[in-house]
């Protein structure tokens, strides 16, 4: 053996001691629920999926049926639309894609539900190889989705969207929340469109971004009534009694010392009405 050969093998053996060994496959069948992580790579089993029933999400009724329909049509192997739930904050959009799933897999359907944060998607192309292989049905939720000017994450997000060569996984679906319909700020789009050589072009790129949703379901400030509604339906749900008269006149001082009226304000004020009548909510 020359001198080399004994050198190009003892580089080989060094190089395989510093790469990492490859990751195991996930064990999909270890959670309904799971969330991905980077560096290194894996799949975090959920052994608790925080989320309300979906008939407690009030004044979203359309939005609820339709995508509770995409979700089914998915989950049985049929035609289904990625999904973008954008607008009024704390009405419910991250809520919505929780409970449907659950509502999924209460039929009987093994739906799993995998959940990725905005900076992580330069790694979503990874994420797919280990889904594609898997034979479940996936929903990857992100959310609290938006980008800047200079943001190149939406590049990767299209990765899902479009698919690139090989195309979206058919057992991927993407649903996606964000309280801005282009997913991108309104003043951003003006500006880049009024200083711009083609105006036409200069944001084009990032507003046909949530064009490529095929299902947009938007969410609008819920009024007073859907508001003690929801409080209502969650006192009915988990048996705290009050009367409508002490229920009205609460939560709406709740709202006005928060000057903002939403469906998540509106889980806040039950959360500290469950506490004050000493029921637990578990």
């Amino acid at each position: 053996m020359t001198s080399d050969t004994v050198a190009l093998a003892r580089i080989a053996q060094a190089l395989e001691r510093l790469a990492p060994a490859p990751e195991p496959a996930p064990d999909f069948s270890a959670a309904e629920a799971f969330v991905w992580h980077t560096a290194p790579d894996r799949l975090v089993p959920v052994a608790k999926v925080s989320r309300v029933d979906l008939s407690l999400l009030v004044g979203v009724g359309r939005a609820r049926e339709t995508l509770l329909e995409n979700t089914l049509q998915f989950a049985r192997g049929l035609p289904a639309n990625n999904a973008l739930l954008w607008g009024a904050r704390g009405m419910g959009k991250s809520s919505l894609v929780k409970s449907v799933h659950a509502a999924v897999r209460a039929q009987g359907l093994d739906l799993k539900i995998v959940e990725m944060q905005r900076d992580d998607l330069p790694s979503v192309t990874r994420l797919m190889r280990l889904l594609r292989a898997s034979k479940s049905q996936f929903l990857l939720f992100c959310d609290d989705l938006s980008f800047s000017h200079d943001d190149q994450h939406y590049k990767s997000l299209k990765a899902v969207l479009d698919g690139g060569i090989e195309g979206r996984p058919d057992n991927v679906l993407l649903y996606a929340t964000s309280n801005r319909r282009h997913l991108m700020p309104r003043d951003m789009i003006e500006n880049e469109r009024s200083t711009a050589i083609s105006p036409g072009e200069a944001v084009e790129e990032k507003v046909s971004l949530s064009d490529r949703f095929g299902l947009w379901l938007g969410f609008h400030p819920c009024t007073q009534d859907e508001y003690l509604a929801m409080i209502r339906g969650y006192c009915d749900a988990y048996g705290v009694e009050i009367s409508d008269d002490d229920l009205r006149a609460q939560a709406i001082e709740w709202q006005a010392t928060r000057g903002a009226r939403s469906g998540r304000v509106a889980w806040q004020f039950f959360v500290d009405l469950a506490g004050r009548k000493g029921v637990a909510l578990r």
